[in-house]
């Protein structure tokens, strides 16, 4: 399903070409659940970018569901996310002034009957525990909650890869390690392939595979690599 060969991908901060992947081979089959540990700033986060199409890599080829992200234009890329991909952050990105159903009705096509957008939000608002919590703004929600939201969003379109970005980083350990159930548990029931990025083990050990970065990086596992620039240094 996932397949990369002799990637790598590095950003220009101030003139400087800094190197932050150079993964040789790594293959993902179709509904597996990893979680991808590491420090932060190890690329992490870099990797995923790559797997959803956001940016390109400077070398080597990116397979995913046999289309060849590294061959894709632009927007191509984002046709490809918007059918294939579901995506978690750390941060909810839900919109103030709209209520949590709201939210989710943004993401809905227009083409649906009102009858059937009303049963898909009925079920996914169900399925994550918050059907009483449909009308509420995000002000008026817990951050476990509002993340809850942002996984609907995720998912409603039941897309067969999750990207989850530290999705439990700003949520307390005893919320983070429920939505890391849920969030396993609603991936298996739908058949849908878990990519997870974390640096937190206790979270990681709830998968059933773990892979480090390192482990795939081959910079990083030579000890040579800097550590990914952050935005401020990439706005530079």
């Amino acid at each position: 399903m996932i397949s990369i060969r002799q990637v790598s991908k590095g950003f220009t901060v101030q003139g400087k070409q800094i190197p932050i992947l150079s993964i040789p081979s790594w293959d993902v089959a179709a509904g597996e659940k990893i979680a991808i540990i590491g420090p932060s700033g190890s690329g992490k986060s870099t990797l995923l970018h790559l797997l959803a199409g956001i940016i390109s890599p400077d070398k080597g080829e990116i397979h995913v569901f046999s289309k060849p992200l590294h061959q894709l234009s632009e927007a191509q890329r984002d046709q490809y996310r918007a059918t294939s991909i579901g995506y978690i952050f750390q941060d909810f990105h839900l919109i103030p002034s709209l209520t949590a159903k709201q939210n989710i009705e943004l993401v809905l096509p227009g083409t649906l009957l009102l009858k059937e957008k009303n049963n898909l939000l009925n079920h996914w608002f169900q399925q994550v525990g918050l059907h009483d919590r449909m009308h509420h703004l995000p002000s008026q929600l817990s951050r476990g909650q509002q993340q809850r939201v942002a996984i609907i969003r995720a998912l409603i379109h039941n897309p067969p890869l999750i990207l989850a970005d530290e999705p439990t980083g700003s949520l307390d350990w005893e919320t983070a390690g429920e939505l890391t159930e849920l969030l396993l548990n609603i991936c298996l029931t739908e058949k849908i392939t878990l990519i997870t990025v974390t640096h937190d083990l206790n979270l990681a050990e709830r998968f059933v595979k773990r892979v480090h970065i390192s482990d795939l990086n081959e910079a990083h596992r030579a000890g040579k690599a800097p550590t990914a620039p952050s935005r401020k240094e990439l706005a530079l």
